[in-house]
């Protein structure tokens, strides 16, 4: 009778809800860093980095030292394992013994790169490991992306969240970097269409470029500066060129980019400053 009881109560716990918000599970973690309980290291790291917690504090989690877990069912404490050693429930459908990860939800279609030393979502068919971006891409970009060493093992530019473990979806822009894919739709509601690292464009920019001509053409320069000359360099191409001067943007002469910035004074100006100065 007490058999049938537990087997039912693991039935159950199918139709419940159960978890958090980044893993469907049935146990929960004894962090080996401060004998605290959380559902999963991101609960975790979320806590313990919190605005709220004294900066001297904060940490995360040694999630490789995991060596504990509690059960959701039967709260009975225990190693870490994929089944508990009391009622039988399943913590988790996906378990990675090396990560300490449990999760559910089969349809991330999860997989553990040994490279990498982490767990992946999207499925392994899907997915090439660079070696010298050091992470995993997926099979879109492996003849197309430009490769930096280390790409993904820092914070992202927007949010500064590391980006190499991070729970987040994230893209490689065109020119290689790497970023949250919400930072850079919340960059675009901004109107900012440029890598915050390198500052290249990262989108086909044609259209606004065009609309920039209309807008210099129909707003000459007074006289005094028509003649005016600045040196520039392209974010997009790198080269650098002498243009002329206008209000509203400097068109590269290389690749008709206007994603250009104004790299140093002319020679008179320059003068001027200086006698500026003496005085």
């Amino acid at each position: 009778m007490e058999s049938g009881l537990k087997n039912q109560m693991v039935s159950n716990m199918g139709s419940t809800k159960y978890g958090c918000s980044h893993y469907r599970r049935k146990c929960k973690i004894i962090a080996p860093c401060c004998n605290e309980i959380f559902y999963c290291r991101h609960c975790h790291n979320d806590a313990k980095n919190s605005i709220e917690v004294d900066p001297l504090d904060r940490h995360d989690i040694p999630r490789l030292e995991l060596e504990r877990v509690i059960c959701s069912l039967c709260n009975t404490e225990q190693d870490v394992q994929q089944t508990c050693t009391n009622c039988g429930v399943c913590f988790g459908k996906y378990y990675c013994s090396k990560c300490n990860i449990f999760d559910d939800d089969v349809s991330k279609n999860q997989y553990h790169c040994d490279k990498c030393g982490i767990c992946r979502t999207g499925g392994r068919d899907n997915f090439f490991h660079c070696d010298k971006c050091e992470c995993c891409y997926s099979n879109l970009l492996k003849d197309s992306h430009i490769c930096i060493e280390r790409a993904m093992h820092h914070n992202c530019p927007i949010c500064f969240e590391y980006l190499f473990d991070t729970p987040r979806d994230t893209t490689v822009l065109p020119c290689g970097h790497t970023i949250h894919l919400d930072c850079v739709k919340e960059m675009e509601q901004h109107f900012q269409y440029s890598c915050p690292v390198c500052s290249k464009s990262y989108c086909d920019m044609t259209r606004v470029w065009e609309r920039l001509d209309q807008e210099i053409a129909s707003t000459p320069m007074p006289q005094m500066y028509r003649n005016k000359m600045v040196w520039i360099l392209c974010n997009d191409c790198g080269e650098t060129s002498e243009v002329n001067f206008h209000i509203l943007a400097h068109k590269c002469v290389n690749c008709n980019s206007y994603n250009t910035r104004q790299t140093r004074r002319t020679h008179t100006l320059c003068t001027s400053g200086l006698s500026e100065i003496v005085r």
